[in-house]
C-alpha cells in the first residue's frame, strides 16, 4: 500500500504529529511525509490512504492546508483511504474561559479537514483526531506522539 501524509506546521509539532504518525503504519504501507508546500495534486497518483493535519489556527486548519484540499480535483480522492489530524491546545488549558465557550461552538481544524477529504471522495478510516499541545506554542503534552502512533494503527485495522 503506497500512504502519504500532508501537514502544516508553525512551531514542529504538527510535523512531530505526521512522523508519528508515518512511523506507526506497518511496514506493508510505504508513506511519504509531506509539509503542504511540497504537497501537489500529482502526490496522489497511485495512492491507497491519504492522512492530512494542520494546527488549529482560528478554530480552523491553516490557509496552506485549506488551499491544498481546494486543489483536489472533485472525486480526485474516489478509492483512497483518508483521515484527519489537528495540533490543539486542550479546553481545560484555554485562557481566557471564553475561548472554550467559541472551541465548542467553531470547534478544530480536524473535522473540516475530514470533511473535505469525505467530500473528494475519501473513505473516512478514523474519526478526526486532536493531538495536544501544552500553549500556543507546545510543546506536544507528554505521550501524543505514542497516541498519535496507535491511532494510525487503529485506523489501519478499520
Amino acid at each position: 500500500m503506497k500512504a502519504l501524509v500532508v501537514y502544516d506546521s508553525f512551531f514542529g509539532n504538527t510535523k512531530q504529529v505526521a512522523l508519528a504518525i508515518r512511523d506507526g503504519l506497518t511496514s506493508e504501507e510505504s508513506c511519504e511525509t509531506l509539509h503542504v508546500s511540497d504537497a501537489t495534486p500529482k502526490h496522489l497518483k497511485g495512492l491507497d490512504i491519504l492522512i492530512v493535519g494542520s494546527p488549529t489556527r482560528a478554530f480552523r486548519p491553516t490557509k496552506p492546508i485549506t488551499d491544498f484540499l481546494n486543489s483536489i480535483p472533485r472525486d480526485g480522492l474516489k478509492g483512497i483511504k483518508v483521515a484527519a489530524f489537528d495540533t490543539r491546545m486542550s479546553t481545560a488549558d484555554v485562557r481566557p474561559r471564553f475561548l472554550s465557550t467559541m472551541v465548542g461552538l467553531f470547534g478544530y481544524a480536524a473535522k473540516p479537514i475530514a470533511d473535505r477529504l469525505a467530500k473528494k471522495g475519501g473513505t473516512l478510516i478514523a474519526q478526526p483526531e486532536g493531538f495536544f499541545v501544552k500553549g500556543s506554542e507546545g510543546p506536544l503534552k507528554d505521550n501524543e506522539l505514542e497516541r498519535a502512533s496507535a491511532w494510525v494503527k487503529s485506523a489501519m485495522k478499520a
